[in-house]
């Protein structure tokens, strides 16, 4: 009984999120409406047993994800107005990806994916899924994913250089100059004479008071 009163009240919960993120047309309101999705989705995955997949749904999606589009709605210039306007343009396409999610959720219940038999093993042989997802990433797929890691790191370089411009306005410091610099190097003895500068001749520039006599 208990089961199946948290599992109402995450399902609950993500479908309030999944209604508020179409319904808002604040797209604050919008973000937080995923921030409620997640959570309840991330709860549903550790009450299936799967408590690897809702801590990485919590700590990318909120930890990452859902933290970089608030930085962006909230530094960015959005004109709210302009968003509101002509809502029933959008309507097709909306209703057009939820027939194609009804089609494909229609087809894997025909083909059972949805079936509540699951050929379970004996108590106390039962590995966690986190030991069974390793053995499946270093075992069976271990080319993919050092592969998708190394196509991460390629992005990220790729996005680093990308945006490293070389700017000459601007006075580079460097510290290991300024820890190898000798007293001689950094302290110069001048003797100006009157009435001159110890760079430029101010005496050009510099006009005396007539004085009272």
């Amino acid at each position: 009984m208990l089961p199946d009163l948290i599992f109402a009240l995450f399902a609950t919960g993500i479908l309030v999120g999944a209604g508020l993120i179409i319904a808002a047309r604040n797209p604050m309101l919008g973000m937080l409406g995923m921030l409620v999705t997640f959570i309840n989705a991330a709860g549903l995955f550790i009450l299936f047993g799967a408590e690897f997949l809702g801590l990485l749904l919590i700590m990318v999606y909120l930890g990452a994800i859902a933290v970089m589009f608030l930085f962006v709605l909230m530094t960015i210039d959005l004109e709210f107005f302009k968003l509101r306007e002509k809502p029933k343009a959008y309507l097709p396409l909306g209703l057009l990806t939820v027939a194609v999610l009804a089609g494909e959720f229609i087809l894997a219940a025909n083909y059972g994916l949805f079936s509540t038999n699951v050929t379970m093993l004996p108590t106390g042989e039962q590995p966690q899924n986190i030991i069974q997802i390793g053995n499946v990433l270093f075992t069976t797929y271990v080319l993919p994913f050092q592969l998708s890691g190394l196509v991460l790191l390629t992005a990220m370089v790729g996005a680093i250089v990308l945006t490293h411009r070389p700017r000459s306005d601007v006075k580079r410091q460097s510290i290991t100059k300024q820890v190898l610099r000798t007293k001689e190097e950094g302290l110069t003895m001048t003797k100006p004479k009157l009435g001159h500068g110890t760079g430029t001749n101010v005496a050009k520039h510099w006009k005396p008071k007539s004085v009272a006599k």
